[in-house]
């Protein structure tokens, strides 16, 4: 009867007795359904992984099927959390296969795709960078996912910056909220911002990207290895949507130099994120790589999320979290 609602024959059954006897214990329970104990306590497991069932504050070690009414809208709010996790799997799958065409196109001859430039090897995208640089006019925007810099790195920056902004040039930059956590990143941003440049950060980006002069695009084809290669887009109609792409981000994004923004629920930009992480189903070490911290940290994180709403694992996570509010309903 409640197999539309996820719960299957065997634990319906063990749950409706439950309701019917609540002082059995699994002896009592197997008896009655005529069913062997292992059966019993695997659909034990369904039900506590469900919520449906919680310990007992009588009997130690005892068990208590939670009432109807509490238990069916768990069961309907997992089923909502289920379908926007479906829904957000989906829009994430378009996204790769959006990609995974572009990067396929990118790599074709350049002659049968003009406005496209294929660059193979660190030798070539570093060159290619320093010519573009020295004919910029007006502004640079990138996306820079990597996470902190090393002190080494942004003393070598900080010279190629310098020239950059006085020329006038003025230049924007959007990093991972994780570089928040990282000194020399904090005090080069500092330094950055009084020469005129712009910095903010988002809690993800969704690739490396340097835009100049909204005409010339260099994006690497993996952002996994960006010494690979890289392709220079010129094409009027892929510029206009990186630089839609870029202003939405930017938009959305915190200036580097402000304190940690949270929305109607308390929720920093990081955190919702890693929410919606969850929900598609990510590892801790996949969010991690994701958002630029350890896996340690994604994994503290999202414990520290799961404590919040009281949930005791991520199924139950994602049903209390749609109750809540922090994840979409589907409609």
């Amino acid at each position: 009867m409640l197999t539309a609602l996820g719960l299957d024959a065997a634990s319906e059954a063990v749950y409706r007795c439950m309701l019917a006897h609540p002082k059995d214990g699994v002896s009592a329970l197997a008896a009655r359904l005529s069913r062997p104990e292992e059966e019993v306590r695997r659909s034990l497991d369904v039900l506590s992984e469900l919520a449906l069932i919680r310990p007992s504050y009588e009997q130690a070690g005892g068990l208590r099927a939670v009432s109807p009414d509490v238990g069916m809208e768990l069961l309907m709010a997992r089923q909502q959390a289920e379908l926007a996790a479906q829904q957000l799997r989906i829009e994430a799958s378009r996204a790769a296969a959006a990609q995974l065409i572009a990067e396929f196109s990118d790599l074709r001859p350049a002659a049968s795709h003009p406005g496209v430039e294929q660059l193979v090897g660190l030798d070539e995208i570093r060159d290619r960078i320093a010519g573009l640089a020295r004919e910029l006019r007006t502004e640079i925007m990138t996306f820079a996912p990597g996470g902190a810099h090393s002190p080494e790195s942004i003393e070598a920056s900080k010279p190629h910056d310098q020239d950059l902004l006085a020329r006038g040039i003025r230049m924007r930059t959007v990093y991972l909220d994780s570089v928040r956590n990282s000194q020399p990143t904090v005090a080069y941003v500092s330094w950055l911002a009084e020469l005129g440049g712009e910095v903010r950060t988002a809690p993800e980006l969704p690739t490396r990207m340097i835009i100049f002069d909204r005409s010339t695009a260099l994006i690497p084809v993996s952002n996994e290895d960006t010494r690979a290669g890289a392709v220079v887009l010129t094409g009027q109609g892929t510029l206009t949507a990186l630089c839609a792409l870029f202003e939405n981000v930017w938009t959305s994004a915190q200036p580097l130099t402000s304190g940690t923004v949270r929305d109607e629920e308390g929720l920093s930009a990081q955190e919702a994120t890693i929410i919606r992480l969850l929900s598609q189903g990510l590892t801790d070490e996949a969010i991690a790589k994701r958002l630029a911290v350890s896996s340690r940290t994604a994994r503290r994180q999202a414990t520290d999320l799961m404590e919040r709403l009281g949930a005791r694992s991520r199924f139950e996570f994602g049903v209390r979290a749609v109750q809540r509010g922090w994840l979409p309903q589907s409609g």
